[in-house]
């Protein structure tokens, strides 16, 4: 289904087109608007939650519900505990529904082909242009599209010719498909140790990566971490000032470590390739396998930025705190570590639509200066 919400039948003249409707797009729409600007949001989906209703069953938030809204509107319930992926959807639409009742212009069913510029001599703006036909002119563009259409599949030895399953992790929903199945999850993060776990209830699962699993208690001190993020300003630090791990520690209150120690999960280092049906282990064992699983991560979903020379050859933009380093009026939100541990979180996207549209809205104004003189 499509829905468009408009305040009348008249063209709007929009001062900022934002790209993705999940929490990155939803968090800059709402700011948008507090800040006096007119946006539109786009989103490719038939509705604004972005990919939250596409994640795996079990998701929890790794962050209590306190520390989990987005600008304008307190994430309900008890503030303690941790809200399920569904609790997260709900959430988004009512989000969605009231910057509706507040005028902001949402468009579903509205993919994004490319952005470029809009062509007028002397004048900097964008022209986005819709897998529809539509094109949409505004001086400002937030690109808030996420990563989760665009997961990493690292490319394994061997890969071309396993009679196995290689699927990652985004593709992951629940256990029923694998009862009996021998599975080798590949990662250490979050996603990979969450699905390891729960795999190994109907099926017989190996955790493979390249370094030990790295643990960070989930409540010392009888509080959840997250209090202590924010008490102590570590969501606030500066990215520039902190080395973003290649793989986060895995938030646990006990249970994935005891599951590893008790043998319900088994980790091993990475396998050297795949073989056939099975995978050739660091030791030069050879294993059947059924699924491969890569829990692997995702990089920035942005391929219609690609003609704008906005991005650089490995597709991740070109910035500086979100702000573009090559077009002035183009943003982007949601990234890992934009601008500090939390910039891809619920906790921490409001901070960053604030510091981003704050910059977007001097651009504007000079802008607008220029050419009444």
């Amino acid at each position: 289904m499509m829905w468009i919400v408009t305040t009348s039948d008249e063209p709007k003249t929009h001062d900022v087109v934002v790209i993705g409707g999940g929490q990155s797009g939803l968090a800059a729409a709402r700011t948008l608007l507090d800040a006096g600007l007119t946006p539109v949001l786009l989103e490719a989906t038939d509705q604004a939650t972005g990919s939250w209703p596409r994640y795996y069953d079990s998701l929890t938030l790794f962050s209590p519900a306190r520390y989990s809204s987005l600008p304008g509107m307190a994430f309900p319930g008890d503030p303690h505990r941790y809200p399920h992926r569904d609790e997260v959807v709900d959430y988004l639409t009512r989000y969605s529904r009231d910057l509706a009742r507040r005028g902001v212009e949402i468009r579903t069913g509205a993919r994004v082909v490319s952005v470029e510029p809009d062509g007028q001599a002397g004048e900097e703006g964008f022209t986005v242009r819709l897998a529809n036909g539509t094109a949409l002119n505004a001086p400002g563009v937030i690109a808030a599209t996420g990563s989760f259409d665009n997961p990493h599949l690292p490319r394994f030895e061997g890969q071309a010719g396993f009679a196995g399953e290689i699927l990652h992790a985004a593709t992951y929903i629940n256990p029923e498909l694998y009862a009996g199945k021998r599975i080798v999850v590949v990662g250490a993060g979050n996603s990979a140790v969450q699905i390891a776990y729960e795999l190994a209830e109907i099926a017989t699962v190996t955790l493979a990566t390249r370094e030990p699993i790295r643990f960070l208690n989930q409540r010392p001190l009888g509080k959840d971490v997250h209090f202590w993020f924010s008490v102590t300003g570590f969501d606030r630090l500066p990215a520039r000032l902190v080395s973003a791990p290649p793989t986060g520690p895995v938030l646990d209150e006990g249970v994935y470590r005891q599951a590893l120690l008790n043998g319900r999960v088994d980790r091993r280092p990475m396998f050297t390739r795949l073989d056939g049906d099975a995978v050739v282990w660091a030791a030069g064992h050879r294993e059947r396998v059924d699924v491969v699983l890569p829990a692997t991560g995702y990089r920035p979903h942005l391929d219609y930025l690609h003609g704008l020379g906005a991005l650089d050859d490995s597709g991740h933009p070109r910035h500086d705190r979100g702000l573009s380093t090559t077009h002035p009026g183009l943003g982007f939100l949601g990234l890992e570590w934009q601008r500090n541990p939390a910039s891809n979180s619920l906790r921490g996207v409001g901070r960053d639509a604030r510091y981003l549209v704050g910059k977007l809205k001097s651009h504007l104004s000079a802008r607008r200066h220029r050419t009444a003189a």
